[in-house]
């Protein structure tokens, strides 16, 4: 069970998504206004976070259902459902129908005018016009060879054991390594897992989550331990576990998948955080079907760090380091350089 937990998070979503679609009634009214309340009661009653978010979802339906009527077009119907959506401030929620797809503007504004990378500073002075590429990852050594340096940037791109094996061997006399996680949306969250079993794992806690279980809003299961990978690491690796330190970068656009890798980073004491908030998006999306065949889906579940927090708005880093302008017009990306100065002064 153990292992499986990341897994099992990602199927429940999908269970519940496919069982509405089975079982919606054909009969149900597909007029405007039934379709609007039919997502606002669906909201209200499966959504996870309304008092994180700071949401009054009665206020949002007073709102917007005024500007529903049942001889409005589907664009102007689309356009009011969206925003009832948009009000949740959630990455995780769309709206889905055959001519748009409706996305959470105040999120991805953070992600793209918040971001705290510079890539050509990376490519051209960190990583080079040299650097290499294993797999969904890019790297090379900094700092006279001392530190590794490692860029991922999306957790859609899957990452093997073998591509690991690689970099640890080739990297085995660095004093440390730097993996970049800024801007890196999220994905498939079993990639997390395949990263941390580089790390002298013994099956501890890394955090902690629970679903939407009744109409209330404060009605969620109770809390489930999510836990490391307990499987005899030389099973896995031909290398020894890593034990050196590792710092992880992260920004505003380190979202979904990428922010639940930085809070599974507090059960490890030789990996610390680097960079700025992460963008949040640690609930785990259910999907439906509206009844004019429009589908949505937001979250249905909650995660609580090993601290207690939760971090849905942003994982906090251990060390906040912004990109100076004046150091990135010199090629210098001192988020970068405060991740090697703490690894060389382990």
């Amino acid at each position: 069970m153990k292992k499986s937990i990341f897994a099992l998070l990602i199927l429940v979503g999908f269970a519940c998504a496919s069982c509405e679609r089975a079982f919606m009634n054909d009969a149900e009214p597909s007029n405007p206004v039934n379709v609007f309340d039919y997502l606002w009661n669906k909201v209200d009653q499966q959504y996870s976070f309304f008092d994180i978010k700071g949401v009054d979802w009665d206020s949002v339906y007073e709102v917007y259902r005024p500007k529903v009527y049942d001889d409005m077009d589907s664009d102007s119907l689309f356009a009011v459902c969206a925003a009832i959506l948009n009000t949740l401030k959630d990455g995780h929620t769309n709206l889905f129908s055959a001519f748009d797809v409706s996305h959470n503007d105040s999120v991805y504004y953070k992600m793209y005018a918040e971001k705290n990378i510079d890539a050509n500073v990376v490519i051209l002075n960190y990583l080079t016009i040299n650097y290499h590429t294993t797999g969904s990852l890019i790297h090379n050594a900094i700092r006279n060879g001392e530190v590794a340096y490692i860029r991922y940037s999306s957790f859609m791109d899957n990452v093997t054991v073998q591509d690991l094996e690689y970099l640890l061997n080739r990297y085995k006399d660095c004093k440390g390594l730097i993996l970049d996680l800024r801007q890196n949306g999220g994905g498939n969250i079993e990639n997390i897992r395949i990263l941390l079993d580089i790390f002298d794992n013994h099956g501890q806690p890394l955090y902690y989550t629970q679903i939407k279980s009744g109409p209330e809003h404060d009605a969620f299961t109770d809390l489930t331990t999510v836990y490391a990978d307990s499987t005899n690491y030389a099973d896995i690796f031909a290398e020894p576990p890593y034990t050196k330190p590792v710092a992880v970068l992260i920004d505003r656009g380190s979202y979904s998948a990428t922010s639940f890798f930085a809070i599974c980073t507090f059960g490890y004491d030789n990996v610390k955080l680097f960079g700025d908030y992460s963008g949040g998006g640690l609930g785990l999306p259910n999907g439906g079907g509206l009844p004019n065949g429009w589908t949505y889906r937001f979250s249905i579940t909650r995660t609580l760090a090993l601290d207690g927090g939760n971090y849905e708005n942003g994982v906090p880093p251990d060390v906040r380091v912004l990109i100076d302008p004046e150091s990135t017009a010199q090629g210098i990306d001192n988020v970068i350089e405060a991740a090697a100065d703490w690894i060389l002064n382990y």
